[in-house]
Parts: C-alpha cells; structure tokens; sequence
C-alpha cells in the first residue's frame, strides 16, 4: 500500500505514501535567499523515491527567523532562486512542498532582542531569547497577510504545495497554548478564540492560491506541558479544520521546552513504543476518527511491516519520516521494492552516550546538551549532502554541537552585516 498514490480533498494526487517531513536547513544567504545548496540536497532526497519533500522552515517575515540560515520569502527579489530549487526537486523525481513559518517567540537573540507573540510570556532556554512583546492587531493582521503572499510567491516560483506550521512552539501554536496566549482579546482565552489566527491564515492563503493547491497544516497532539494545548483541545481544532479546506494534517507535538519530538530516541519511549511504532500514532488514531482530510503521521517509523500496518489499518494515510533521509536518502525506493526492510537506528547509538553529557534523564541541562547534540549531528549530515556528500555516521556529536553553534553564531553576523 505504501507505494499507491493518494488523492488529496484538491484534487491533487501524491505518487506514493511517503513524505520527507521539515527539517531546518540553514543554507540560506546572508540575505536569506535560496541557494545552490539547496538544490543539491533537494534533488538527492528526491531521487530517493518520496512523493513529497517539504521544506525546513521558510518564514514570512524577515525580521522574525527560527535561525540565521532561514530562507525568508516576503517578496519576489529572489524568486529564480525558488524556481531552481523547485525544478531540481522535480528534476530528482519529487513535489516540492514549502513549510510555511513564523517563529514568534523562538526567535534567538541574535535575530531579534524582542521578538513577538502571543503574549509576552517568555521561552527560558540558555537565555537564547529575549522577552517577546504580545502581537497587537494591526501586527495580527500582517501576520495573515504575510502568511498568504509568501505561499502565492512560492506557488508562482513552482512549489507544489504549502504546509502552514502550527506546531512545535512556533508562532501560531503559541496563540493555541493557554500558557504563551494570555490574551483577553478574540484571539485569547476561549479554545475558539486562540484558533482564531490559524484559522484566518488557512483562509487567506487558500485565497491566495487558489482552490487545486495543497495546503497542509502541520499541528500539535498535545504540548505535553501541564496547561498546555492539550491532545482534547487538539481533537475539536481538528473538527473546525474540517470545514477550513485543507488538504493534509500532519501530527506532532511538543515544543522548544518539552521537545517530544527529541525525547522520542529515549530508551524509555523506544521500551513503549516497541509494538506501535510511531510516536504520535496513538494520538493520530483519535484524531482519524474525526478528521475529514488525509492525516499524515511523523516519528518513529523504522520498519516496513510498521508502515504498511498503520496504513492497513487505516490509523494514517501518509508515513512522514526526517532524519533518516539525512542517512540513507533512497530508502522510500529501498522500502517500495522491498529490498530493505528496517531502517538502521543510528539514534540509538547517539543516546546511548556515544559523545553525549550522560543520560537524558540526569537532568534539563543535561537533556538539552543531548538534545542540541542530536540537532548539531543531523545538522551536519544535511550540510554534507547539501555539498554532494555522503553522510558520515561516525561523526562526533559533541564536535557536531560545538560546530552548529559555531556556524550558527557566524550566519548570524554575516546577515547582521549584509542587512
């Protein structure tokens, strides 16, 4: 079933069941742009096999960046960049689908000392982040703008489809979470309210783009925080999206201060999750029962028997996978031809202490120098294939840690300065 194509609420047919989920990439210019990078990654994990790659975050507002190294996309000044790297993804045999993004709050200090959001609730990590100021309607109603003329731009540049990023911490799940939304206006307090903005995004960038482009929303099962966005707030935001004209939810869930999506590689979780592969697959489950589009369900997947399961069963439509492209970018055409049947777990390795600061479980500081490892490590796998090199497992995670702030840090003077 894995290899059938699968027809979206659009019109719009997907070649098969696989779809590389967003992973940031951080190969942007100084003036945020495409590059050639870009290209070469892209058309590797296309000729892979998967129906659709969608791309790390491409945000809306240059101002706001998840990280220096982000592609911003707020006019047209950079638009053959975008063609080239939507036709090397098609060269590759892939759709190219653009993960449409503002990161509120999770905006580090060497972008902006005050970044915006909800409230001014603010993200304590490593003093990274600076407080934000709480958006006010008039930056609202830009928000919604920006969010529709950067899916416009990236449709006329050759991308096949978007996926608006409600999850993970980002900007608009910030407004669905009581504890970054501490607002008293019609876009806080009540469920209704707190959906507002994501609601009036979806609508205008389907005005924007028309009704035969695929819109996907990427979106929290929980915030798996006390308080939080919580997985039965989840259920009824997915029932008002029924009605919003989207063509594929992707689940997740987590954020910069409770990353599930990091503590997935826990032994611990591996322990609980050994007969049910993927981690969001229980929730997913629930939300299938409502949901009138397509779900696609990311994390955890490593077998070809799990896949093919959850498909069977009706429990996800799409299988979504990330780092193992980083790994081994043709096994969806390994897994389609059954010539590989169970992917190598080379996180496993890495939480078992191999360069970490000790086990996950010691304590916050030690989970996020682990976390930041694993990051720094994937980092460095994208960044060789990005220069049409293999991947190289046996890279340190802590030389990959220290080499990612590194970069990281210089990307963001080099864009100081050509700003």
């Amino acid at each position: 079933m894995i290899e059938q194509p699968l027809t979206l609420p659009c019109g719009h047919t997907i070649k098969n069941r696989f779809i590389k989920a967003a992973m940031t990439e951080g190969l942007a210019t100084p003036a945020d742009n495409a590059t050639t990078a870009h290209q070469v990654l892209y058309k590797t994990w296309a000729k892979g096999g998967a129906a659709v790659l969608v791309s790390g975050n491409i945000m809306v507002d240059r101002r706001y960046l998840e990280r220096a190294g982000n592609v911003v996309v707020e006019d047209e000044q950079a638009l053959a960049q975008l063609k080239a790297w939507a036709n090397e993804t098609h060269a590759g045999g892939s759709e190219l689908w653009a993960q449409i993004s503002h990161p509120g709050r999770q905006c580090p200090r060497l972008v902006s000392t005050q970044p915006i959001s909800a409230s001014d609730v603010q993200l304590n990590m490593i003093a990274n982040f600076g407080k934000p100021r709480a958006a006010s309607l008039d930056d609202i109603n830009d928000i919604v703008q920006r969010f529709a003329t950067t899916a416009k731009i990236l449709k006329k540049a050759g991308f096949d489809g978007v996926q608006i990023h409600s999850a993970h911490g980002y900007l608009l799940s910030q407004f669905l979470s009581p504890i970054t939304n501490k607002r008293d206006d019609e876009y806080g307090g009540s469920l209704e309210n707190r959906t507002r903005l994501l609601l009036r995004v979806i609508k205008t960038v389907r005005d924007a783009v028309g009704p035969d482009f695929p819109i996907a929303v990427k979106l929290n099962s929980s915030d798996f925080q006390k308080g939080g966005f919580s997985a039965d707030e989840c259920i009824q935001v997915v029932q008002w999206l029924n009605d919003a004209n989207i063509d594929l939810l992707e689940v997740s869930g987590g954020t910069y201060e409770q990353l599930e999506f990091f503590q997935q590689s826990d032994q611990k979780v591996r322990a609980s999750t050994q007969k049910r592969e993927a981690y969001f697959l229980e929730y997913a489950e629930n939300i299938k029962k409502v949901a009138k589009m397509p779900v696609m369900v990311t994390g955890g997947f490593r077998s070809l028997a799990g896949m093919e399961s959850a498909l069977n069963k009706g429990q996800t439509d799409v299988i979504g996978l990330a780092r193992p492209f980083c790994l081994n970018p043709n096994f969806p055409n390994d897994m389609m031809n059954q010539s590989l049947e169970l992917l190598e777990e080379v996180e496993s390795k890495l939480i078992l202490g191999n360069g970490f600061w000790g086990p996950t479980s010691s304590s916050k500081s030690i989970q996020a120098l682990n976390n930041q490892c694993q990051a720094g490590w994937y980092y460095h796998q994208i960044e060789q294939l990005a220069q049409g090199k293999p991947s190289n497992t046996e890279y340190s995670p802590r030389k990959a840690l220290f080499s990612h702030f590194r970069k990281d840090f210089i990307r963001a003077i080099k864009r100081k300065f050509a700003s």
